[in-house]
């Protein structure tokens, strides 16, 4: 993908990381490591919590699982809303960049806006036909309440010129793991792993 000159590549620019969830009873926790080259898990880059029930949805990235130094977070705008918008922060509390769900077109197919300064991209279930099977699926009673590890991608583009901006893919496994990879530099990676993250923690808002 080819860089307009005059954009500047992000201040933290990872172009690919994996991000795994680990199953609690009492919040939502995710693991974001570095993707080596032959595909492998590297070193990890931030632990994610959501704890749930919050009026207004948040979630607080630490520097490892010790929890002792926050680097980054997202949180929304507005109160217990399908389409708030939600904004990112670095560590020092400056806003980075920005996401939120389109409620209308996710109505058959799950749409995000996301922004950051000098970019902004839209993403979108790759499969319509999964996208409709899922909802089928959760409409059904009883069964719909079964869970199900339905294999869903999103694809981001760029509104301007509709080159690839980010890419998360669900990987089959018992539990949740994505393989995100960025290919334009303008994308941060705190605001790359805030959208991935939020794909998984607020998919069924």
């Amino acid at each position: 993908m080819t860089v307009p000159p005059a954009a500047q590549p992000a201040p933290m620019v990872v172009p690919a990381f994996f991000v795994k969830q680990r199953i609690t009873l009492m919040v939502n926790r995710y693991e974001v490591t570095t993707a080596n080259p032959d595909g492998s898990e590297g070193p990890l880059l931030a632990f994610a919590e959501q704890k749930r029930m919050k009026l207004k949805e948040e979630v607080v990235f630490y520097a490892d699982a010790s929890k002792s130094r926050p680097v980054f977070r997202f949180k929304a705008r507005q109160r217990l809303d399908v389409a708030a918008q939600h904004d990112v922060y670095d560590e020092y509390g400056t806003p980075i960049g920005s996401f939120g769900k389109q409620f209308g077109a996710s109505l058959l197919r799950s749409t995000w806006d996301l922004s950051v300064p000098g970019l902004t991209a839209v993403g979108q279930e790759r499969r319509l036909s999964i996208a409709l099977l899922r909802r089928g699926w959760q409409l059904i009673p009883y069964v719909g309440d079964v869970w199900v590890p339905f294999v869903f991608h999103f694809d981001f583009v760029d509104t301007a010129t509709g080159a690839p901006v980010m890419v998360s893919e669900r990987q089959k496994a018992i539990r949740d793991r994505y393989a995100v990879t960025v290919p334009d530099p303008r994308l941060d990676f705190r605001v790359a792993a805030s959208m991935a993250v939020a794909l998984d923690a607020l998919q069924s808002r």
